[in-house]
């Protein structure tokens, strides 16, 4: 099958499928940014988070709350308060992990050359962590992610190990963090506008260039335009010439043997 037409099947079933995730929806920061993407032809998105504030309760596997197996205290997308990040944690049985998790988004990319457009944008734009894969079937998917997020655990087996002051100052370092998100979310999204302008220009430019190439007159064309732009310059330069005489100015060549 050929690989654009391959490409749209894709595109065509993962944007018609329902929406699973937690929330149901695309997340408000990042909506502009996704219908950009699934508006063009080479991009469609596959799953997205604008970036989040969590509370997790699980049992610490290793260094980290396992999600699958942990319950979800608290979720938001917006900048979190003490009393609602306490209140939460009194529903803690087990090990309570406080998150910032930034911006993740995932596009699949019709040719590679289009994935590194939005690579070079992400990187730019502050997701310094962000990756391109090529799956065995030739899929090219882009991630776009941070490295400024933020993970903390307060309780143990369900008791508080932190005081309301320390939870008071994690808050308002993770919502400096949502913050910095929300601005690089908005760089991205600019960003992205410029470069995709700046490809569409350039693609058909090329077009022209092959379309020239084909076309046997358009080289006569050029030798034309050509010819009439160095006519123009002629005549202009006559007319320097000759309103130069009208000013007075005298041009006096003296003969070899001067």
């Amino acid at each position: 099958m050929d690989r654009s037409a391959e490409f749209r099947r894709w595109k065509a079933q993962c944007l018609s499928k329902a929406d699973l995730s937690r929330k149901g929806s695309v997340d408000e920061d990042v909506v502009e940014l996704v219908q950009l993407l699934n508006e063009r032809e080479q991009f469609f998105t596959t799953s997205s988070c604008a970036g989040r504030i969590i509370l997790l309760d699980g049992s610490i596997n290793g260094f980290e709350v396992q999600k699958k197996d942990c319950c979800w205290l608290l979720v938001t997308h917006r900048p979190c308060i003490k009393d609602d990040m306490v209140a939460a944690l009194k529903k803690a049985n087990g090990d309570a992990i406080l998150k910032f998790e930034p911006l993740v988004l995932h596009v699949q990319c019709r040719q590679l050359q289009d994935a590194q457009i939005l690579h070079s944008v992400a990187i730019d734009s502050g997701f310094r962590n962000s990756g391109i894969t090529v799956g065995k079937r030739g899929k090219i998917m882009l991630a776009v992610r941070s490295t400024h997020g933020l993970e903390v655990p307060l309780s143990q087996e369900g008791k508080l190990m932190v005081t309301e002051e320390y939870i008071d100052f994690l808050l308002k370092i993770a919502n400096q963090k949502m913050e910095e998100n929300k601005k690089r979310i908005e760089r991205f999204y600019n960003c992205l506008q410029h470069a995709l302008e700046r490809a569409t220009v350039t693609d058909s430019h090329s077009k022209e260039k092959i379309n020239e190439k084909n076309n046997p007159y358009s080289h006569k064309k050029k030798r034309n335009r050509a010819k009439a732009r160095g006519k123009c310059v002629t005549e202009e330069n006559d007319k320097e010439l000759e309103n130069d005489d009208d000013l007075g100015i005298s041009v006096t060549i003296f003969p070899e043997d001067y």
